[in-house]
């Protein structure tokens, strides 16, 4: 930014952003501050191309935008722009020698649409359209972000198509309103369906299957995209792993609305917040476990039923648990245990767990700001003398960083085995034994609670493990003797909200008698029955 004229045109590509406010604008911000005006101008320039494209009086739209593709390319050629705006993305693109073609295979596949309501015989149609529209720009972005370009280009590409169909999801009542359907006719055809039928509530079923698909093949848009982490500039990751979380968690909204998302679109405010909601988009039930605990299992069955290698599979399930936690945040939930390295796991080779330790430390890095601007509290559960030093380190760190934050505790139990736990409990209870501090006789259930790893962590309301085993691998056992199980099927790296939100109003169905008489169903859950050890269990909306 050299000169007052090119501030001023990156300055307005910072107002056309924050009117728009959407999920790739706001993953914007994790960006590092060097390239973040670049990506930001290059954003400003699609959406202002896109409006062109689709809104103000239709006389003459068509002039319009072809003259704004075409001053475009030759500015950009030219290398000089007197536009207020197209000025910033002649400089990105000079200044960090962009692929001209991608901006070109862009502007042809707006001119495209824009000419014609769109028609998709084919899935394979819609994916065509996806590529130029969205994956092209987003390949546009790969010398920016990737230290390698050419071998990101097309896992951007992958990316941007699964946030165009996040986008498409969104903005379904706009579409149809303007008599734009963005579906394949042979999805339609299949389930009985025709353009009209989209918003006719007598078909709801069909409707619903139709969702269905949509979301599953742009779930598979996301599993293909997932190593692209792997190819970014390390400082440019949790930028991708911005827009994989916003497009999962869309997904996750239109399989709870079905076929109402084609009438009701998607809320972007709501997609934004991580605060509890009451609206149909993020329901919150009606009974919230105070503590819920998750073994994380799947990554390597996931990865090798994908073609990955484990090391995908791990990266893959370090974003799943950050879904995890931001999901937590917006049901209300207080207390998060995961289940990130047990004492058993030393027994796998060391390339495998030097990778999950390289995984856990930069995501832990990555995120300890999201963490902590969203008052998380982070804190290490296990053994502290073992773990890689870097891992260790970055752990602590956390901890103390984000001690004081109160809106949810996230216990992360790295080198954690439970009869290990129990066995450093008794040996500590011996020794105050021996040191004349307390009476064999008199040790109780409180004072084992108290020789625990962590003291205060209180009874887990709610067990959760993954890919379909039902065993607790010595996870808490202490901690869960009174806890209601969930068995879940799916591998870790597909768990969504989903998921969590059905365990939760499993759990929240059940009655619990803690060995006692039945209880009154209109009691919350942890008052009932036997004294416990404490526990965070709340009611309602937080």
């Amino acid at each position: 930014m050299t000169t007052p004229e090119l501030c001023e045109s990156y300055a307005r590509c910072e107002e056309v952003g924050q009117r728009l406010s959407g999920l790739l604008w706001t993953a914007t911000e994790s960006l590092p501050a060097e390239i973040r005006p670049h990506v930001r101008a290059l954003v400003a320039y699609w959406h202002t191309t896109d409006g062109i494209a689709d809104e103000g009086r239709l006389a003459g739209r068509g002039a319009r935008l072809a003259r704004w593709c075409a001053d475009s390319l030759a500015e950009v050629r030219a290398g000089h722009s007197e536009h207020p705006l197209r000025r910033a993305l002649v400089h990105t693109v000079r200044s960090r020698e962009l692929d001209v073609a991608l901006l070109e295979e862009f502007l042809d596949a707006v001119r495209r649409d824009s000419a014609t309501p769109p028609v998709f015989g084919t899935a394979a149609d819609l994916r065509r359209y996806l590529r130029s529209v969205t994956g092209a720009p987003s390949g546009l972005l790969a010398p920016l972000l990737a230290p390698r370009p050419r071998e990101a280009v097309d896992l951007l590409r992958v990316l941007g198509e699964a946030c165009q169909m996040a986008d498409i999801l969104q903005d379904f009542p706009i579409d149809l309103g303007r008599g734009r359907c963005y579906l394949p006719e042979e999805d339609l055809g299949r389930l009985g369906l025709r353009p009209g039928d989209l918003l006719d509530p007598t078909r709801r079923d069909a409707l619903d299957e139709l969702v269905g698909v949509q979301v599953a093949r742009t779930r598979d848009l996301l599993i293909q995209a997932t190593p692209v982490t792997g190819k970014l500039h390390a400082s440019c990751r949790p930028f991708a792993h911005g827009l994989l979380l916003g497009v999962e968690h869309v997904l996750d909204q239109a399989d709870h609305l079905g076929a109402r998302v084609l009438a009701e679109g998607i809320d972007r405010n709501a997609l934004l917040s991580h605060q509890a909601s009451g609206s149909p988009t993020f329901p919150v039930p009606k009974r919230i476990p105070g503590h819920v605990a998750v073994i994380m299992d799947g990554n390597r069955r996931w990865a090798a039923a994908h073609g990955l290698p484990a090391s995908d599979g791990h990266v893959a399930g370090a974003r799943a648990a950050l879904r995890l936690v931001h999901s937590a945040l917006r049901l209300g939930v207080p207390q998060l245990s995961v289940f990130a390295f047990s004492t058993e796991n030393w027994i796998r080779s060391t390339e495998e767990v030097t990778n999950l330790f390289a995984t856990m430390t930069e995501g832990l890095t990555l995120f300890a700001r999201w963490m902590q601007e969203r008052g998380i509290r982070v804190r290490w559960c296990g053994r502290r003398d073992r773990l890689d030093p870097s891992l260790a380190s970055t752990l602590a760190i956390v901890e103390n960083m984000t001690s004081r934050n109160t809106t949810l505790t996230l216990n992360i139990f790295a080198d954690y085995g439970g009869r290990e736990e129990i066995a450093s409990a008794a040996r500590a209870l011996a020794a105050e034994a021996v040191a004349g501090r307390i009476q064999p006789q008199r040790i109780g259930p409180e004072d084992v609670a108290r020789s625990l790893y962590t003291p205060d962590l209180p009874d887990v309301d709610l067990l959760i493990r993954t890919s379909g085993e039902q065993r607790l691998s010595n996870f808490l056992p202490w901690h869960l003797a009174y806890a209601e199980f969930v068995f879940e099927p799916v591998h870790w790296p597909d768990f969504g909200h989903r998921h969590l939100r059905d365990a939760i109003d499993t759990y929240a169905g059940r009655l619990r008698r803690f060995g006692g008489a039945a209880a009154d169903p209109a009691q919350p859950a942890g008052t009932e029955g036997i004294p416990r050890q404490p526990t965070a269990e709340t009611t309602g909306t937080p």
